[in-house]
């Protein structure tokens, strides 16, 4: 039985990139620097407005995953993509990554593969345009046991809260990793995702998580906050360790009470795509590898540093080699 030091679970979602200027966004009627659920027949308008796309396999936890497995992590991820043109593009890129991409995809059903259509913006700001197709209807079905239950971390995707069975498939799949000696977290995705499922996310890392990872907004967003020292503090009440991402602001980490303020050194981001995705990858790898937290924060920041130095989510630089060179390896 095969044994993975990371395994996610999240919306199997192409991206689909190109650069746009604030007029551009402004006559599409697009909304500047937010992720903005769309249905297909808006997803079609969009593609067929965007020049010079680029397409890649996405979804916030894949990314992660992906980053996570490129600095040396046996990693694993579970989604829904549709047997279309789209669907096996993602499988294949997945697995050609070296992450066991372990759905088959799936025959029937009327909804293709997801996919977002992503507008960057020359100040590197991203506005994403989000067609959550077949991705949605992940069940308890889609996971399989004998990876959750092998999974030395199992990190969950907040989106996919949107609908019941996701949430039963999350719980299921973190008590399953649980049982088996691994440790369980989420991404908390959005602060409007955790508007609209309050009482269920807060259940969730209550009862049934280990760690937490979100921005300074989405962690407010838990307790309807402005004040980020009472939010971190009411959420490492209910979970035994808190991580906030704070942008060119550092990143504060919780652990019972004591916490952790790791410094970033700010740049311009190219495009921001991303970031909070591979300071995910480069946190859960240093803590699969048994790095103490502050060192698990600087490998984070490392790798959301160099992915917003290029266009796209996910590393195109050795980072086990910059890693090195800093002594974090």
């Amino acid at each position: 039985m095969k044994t993975y030091d990371l395994v996610g679970i999240g919306n199997a979602v192409v991206d689909v990139i190109t650069q746009s200027d604030d007029s551009f966004l402004a006559h599409m009627g697009i909304e500047k620097g937010i992720m903005q659920l769309i249905e297909r027949d808006r997803a079609e308008q969009l593609y067929g407005a965007m020049n010079g796309r680029t397409q890649t396999p996405g979804g916030s936890v894949a990314n992660t995953i992906a980053g996570a497995g490129a600095l040396g992590l046996d990693t694993a991820f579970i989604g829904r993509v549709r047997d279309d043109t789209l669907g096996h593009f993602y499988a294949d890129a997945m697995n050609e990554a070296g992450i066991d991409f372990v759905n088959p995809p799936v025959a029937d059903g009327s909804e293709p593969t997801s996919r977002s259509m992503i507008f960057v913006s020359p100040d590197g700001e991203r506005s994403m345009n989000t067609y959550l197709g077949i991705s949605t209807g992940l069940t308890s079905a889609d996971v399989p046991p004998e990876v959750s239950g092998n999974a030395n971390i199992m990190f969950l995707e907040g989106y996919l809260f949107d609908h019941d069975a996701g949430k039963t498939a999350f719980r299921e799949a973190a008590r399953a990793t649980r049982a088996g000696g691994g440790k369980t977290g989420i991404a908390i995705s959005d602060p409007f995702c955790v508007d609209r499922h309050r009482s269920d996310f807060i259940s969730l890392i209550q009862h049934d998580l280990d760690f937490v990872i979100g921005n300074e907004a989405e962690i407010q967003s838990l307790f309807e906050t402005d004040h980020l020292d009472d939010a971190l503090m009411m959420t490492a009440a209910l979970c035994p360790l808190v991580v906030c991402t704070r942008s060119g602001d550092g990143v504060s980490v919780m652990e019972g009470t004591t916490r952790i303020d790791v410094p970033v050194q700010k740049i311009t981001p190219v495009d921001a795509t991303g970031a909070g995705d591979q300071f995910a990858a480069g946190f859960l790898f240093g803590l699969a590898r048994g790095r103490d937290l502050e060192t698990c924060a600087r490998i984070g920041c490392v790798c959301a540093t160099e992915v917003i130095s290029h266009i796209g989510p996910r590393p195109e630089t050795d980072l086990r080699a910059v890693l090195r060179e800093r002594g974090l390896l």
